[in-house]
């Protein structure tokens, strides 16, 4: 198997064990580590990661979750639903011509730094 294979398997794993104990993976782990550590373009890796995602990727989490009583299924439903809506108009966005790599970087470095400052200052 070749290096860069290796590597994505690697950040899908560190993903996945990130996604089952936070609920989080493509956006806070796998796209920067794609554009970080692998040196994908921004806009090509969070592309990788939407599509990595399609599949039913936290279907074993969320059972574990489930059996334990801990998932609400009207919210995760209205949540789903957010997402398909939210994620195509914000690839619609993301892939106007007037924004840049670089552009989506600065952005999605701001809200990182935004969630991360609420996380240890807020309630």
């Amino acid at each position: 198997m070749s290096n860069i294979l290796l590597q994505m398997l690697f950040i899908g794993l560190v993903a996945g064990v990130a996604g089952g104990m936070f609920g989080i993976g493509g956006g806070a782990i796998i796209v920067p580590a794609m554009v970080l550590i692998v040196g994908l373009d921004q806009k090509f890796a969070t592309g990788t990661s939407i599509a990595a995602q399609i599949l039913p990727i936290g279907i074993l989490g969320a059972a574990v979750y489930y059996r334990s009583g801990n998932i609400n299924i009207k919210y995760a439903v209205m949540i789903a639903v957010g997402l398909v809506i939210g994620n195509l108009f914000g690839a619609l966005f993301a892939n106007q011509p007037f924004i840049s790599s670089e552009m989506m970087k600065k952005l999605y470095g701001i809200f990182l730094l935004l969630i991360g400052l609420r996380y240890l200052v807020g309630r």
